[in-house]
């Protein structure tokens, strides 16, 4: 028998539909012929050609994110440094200046502090709190202003109407990271962003079980530029993680008002414990932006909890180990609640002066509250007090 070249065949559903989605892992994608190839890269036919430039599994996720932050035409990737990356890279050149917030995620301020000068983009960092002093940041050759809502680790609220008032002003891109505060807390493209980004690894996704990003500008013309730049640096976002996301996106919002409610306590909680410094919580009246938090959150606080305690780098061991049912981990986002010490991770390669300067002492804890149940969660955290308390008093 002559043999015969073969394709796999797909088989046909018929009338059925699928309800899940499908993981589609084809890195390869053949078309018709040349010209359909040319229609396909020239946005006058639908499809796909390499899983490097896109798949359908990023675009669902994408499309999922669009939803929630009601804007279109996003694009997923590789990691939330990788969406903040594409931003930075893909729409800034040599001679530009970028304005940052200064309690960006520590690995957000090492790429502006040491990445972008060797490329030639100057970079300012200023207090988000204050628009005036991120207008006076601003220079001719400004090119955009990177913030977040909410600050890692500290919790501070950025005053983003009044900053999307002066980037408007300035004629310069306002790019917000909305990963601490997610959609459900609120959208930064109605306050004024021009460009909005996620670590989906984070609260979105929520099961630490995958590494992603997501990137939106309102303008076209600013999203193309990033996606070109995404597709060519291999920014790619796997398939199997995008459907790992998608199917986690499914109970966001359940997972967040859970989460939120239980960090609220969380917060109430540890004010009253001795040995307890400091406590930022955004809803509680005590916070420093407890006024605008109100207004731009709506009441929302979100999971984030940090809190600060006496006796140093060796309480802060002892309270660690001590709250051992929780996963001390450099991360945020899980079903299950994390405690992170910004000093040995996020901001570890800040000098100690300048943690001190942002209020991150050796005592300082920032908490991702997830899914237990409280009184359980409440008690871990009354133990690593008493660890802590042990230690200092013992020292």
């Amino acid at each position: 028998m002559k043999p015969t070249l073969q394709r796999p065949v797909v088989p046909e559903l018929g009338r059925s539909r699928m309800v899940g989605t499908p993981i589609m892992p084809s890195v390869v994608y053949a078309a018709d012929d040349p010209d359909a190839l040319d229609a396909q890269y020239e946005g006058g036919g639908a499809g796909y050609t390499y899983a490097r430039e896109g798949h359908p599994n990023a675009d669902m996720l994408a499309q999922r994110i669009d939803a929630l932050e009601g804007m279109r035409g996003g694009m997923a990737v590789g990691s939330g440094m990788a969406a903040v990356t594409a931003v930075l890279m893909g729409l800034c050149r040599a001679g530009d200046h970028v304005v940052g917030g200064n309690q960006l995620y520590g690995r957000s301020l090492r790429l502006m502090n040491e990445d972008l000068p060797r490329l030639g983009i100057t970079t300012t960092l200023a207090d988000p709190t204050d628009a005036q002093a991120i207008a006076a940041a601003i220079r001719p050759e400004t090119r955009l202003v990177l913030i977040e809502v909410v600050s890692n680790p500290t919790l501070r609220v950025a005053d983003l109407d009044g900053i999307a008032a002066v980037c408007k002003a300035h004629d310069v891109l306002l790019v917000v990271d909305n990963t601490f505060t997610t959609p459900r807390g609120i959208r930064p493209a109605e306050h004024g962003a021009d460009i909005v980004l996620h670590s989906v690894t984070k609260l979105l996704a929520g099961h630490s079980d995958v590494t992603l990003g997501w990137v939106c500008a309102s303008d076209p013309a600013l999203m193309d530029a990033m996606r070109v730049f995404a597709v060519t640096t291999g920014m790619t976002a796997s398939p199997f993680d995008c459907w790992l996301a998608e199917r986690g996106m499914m109970s966001f919002d359940l997972r967040f008002d859970r989460a939120e409610t239980t960090a609220e306590r969380l917060a109430a909680h540890l004010a009253g414990k001795p040995g307890v410094t400091r406590v930022l919580y955004p809803t509680r009246p005590d916070h420093p932006d407890a006024a605008r938090a109100q207004g731009l959150l709506k009441g929302h606080g979100c999971n984030m909890v940090s809190f600060e305690i006496a006796g140093g780098r060796a309480a802060a061991n002892a309270f660690a180990r001590g709250a051992a049912g929780i996963a001390f981990a450099p991360t945020l986002g899980d079903v299950g609640t994390t405690l992170s010490h910004p000093a040995s991770s996020s901001h570890r390669a800040m000098t100690e002066a300048q943690r001190a300067s942002l209020g991150m002492t050796e005592g300082f804890f920032r908490v991702s509250v997830g899914l237990e149940e409280p009184d359980a969660l409440l008690a871990e955290f009354d133990a690593g007090l008493r660890a802590a308390a042990e230690t200092t008093q013992s020292g």
